[in-house]
């Protein structure tokens, strides 16, 4: 996330203050570290850590302060978009995702499990690009489920130094509360545990890899962000069903589909109301692509030649 953003800022000659998430700064502090062993000049790359709203709030009000950038939640953006209209800062936001990943009934099953797995368990769920809900056509719903399930038994939960682990644990207590309420949720109105659902005999803040069969849109793994391991099937009819759920969010940050069709992967993909779309692919983040979302997913775009608009005026003389 900081590379992210300071890599651009600094090439286009800023300066930088990080305001690393509390629960993450070592990887912040060794950044800034090493910045100052390849020779980036000191002050030019600035760390501060303590209390999120007393530092959040200097920033804002200081006028020296020209740009705002945040990774996070939509509420603290809003938050942070409102502070920073006293002074008029240029602002862009990553904030939240609620991102659909379709597999038409013409999508090969394979690629679809392989791509689906990638996009909704990397990083245990926790990325605002994982698959939040998994729409399946009604033809292939018990043949993708199947399978599904099947990939996802295999996945190896425990140390994340180890070479064979690929499923670590959630980062706190808090988020292994969320994903127990949008579990239980969803199951109290009718939806049924696939695999998994419950924590994982390693304790501490480890979740069991789950998939959850007949989810619907009236639940809050449908509607909010779990940002854990578990991946919600939804089937669908048609085409246009699947669209009208995928665009049913606030959210619009990525999007993913699987079919063999290259008419519809076109139709569809204008059709969806997202910043990035994964055509047969689970894995889309690239540093040469512009990485951003529409709606409440947040302004602007990292990566690419036009992340590094954010960071530029226009002045003409």
């Amino acid at each position: 996330m900081i590379t992210r953003k300071v890599g651009p800022a600094l090439a286009c000659g800023c300066t930088v203050v990080v305001k690393p998430s509390e629960f993450t700064p070592l990887t912040a502090l060794a950044a800034a570290d090493l910045a100052l062993q390849a020779g980036i000049p000191a002050g030019a790359l600035n760390v501060v850590m303590g209390n999120a709203p007393e530092i959040g709030d200097e920033l804002m009000q200081s006028t020296q302060v020209r740009k705002i950038t945040f990774t996070g939640s939509t509420a603290v953006g809003k938050k942070l978009m409102a502070g920073s209209a006293n002074t008029v800062k240029k602002v862009s936001l990553e904030l939240g995702g609620n991102a659909p990943c379709i597999v038409f009934d013409d999508a090969d099953i394979d690629v679809a499990v392989k791509g689906s797995l990638a996009a909704k368990f990397r990083n245990s769920g926790q990325t605002c690009v994982c698959a939040n809900r998994i729409l399946v056509q009604e033809g292939i719903y018990e043949k993708f489920a199947s399978a599904f399930v099947k990939a996802v038994q295999s996945l190896q939960v425990g140390n994340g130094l180890e070479e064979s682990t690929s499923q670590g644990p959630l980062i706190n207590e808090a988020a292994v509360q969320k994903v127990e309420k949008f579990v239980g949720d969803a199951t109290s109105k009718g939806a049924n545990i696939m695999l998994g659902g419950k924590r994982h005999s390693l304790g501490m803040s480890f979740y069991e890899p789950t998939v959850v069969g007949n989810v619907s849109n009236d639940m809050l793994l449908f509607s909010e962000e779990v940002f854990g391991p578990v991946a919600p099937l939804i089937p669908f009819k048609t085409e246009e069903e699947a669209i009208h759920l995928a665009n049913d969010t606030n959210a619009g940050l990525a999007a993913y589909m699987f079919t063999k069709n290259i008419a519809r992967s076109w139709r569809v993909s204008e059709a969806l109301e997202y910043g990035l779309v994964g055509v047969n692919e689970g894995l889309i983040s690239t540093e040469v692509a512009p990485f951003g979302g529409v709606k409440q997913s947040g302004l602007g775009r990292e990566g690419s030649k036009y992340g590094m608009d954010d960071y530029l005026e226009i002045k003409y003389v």
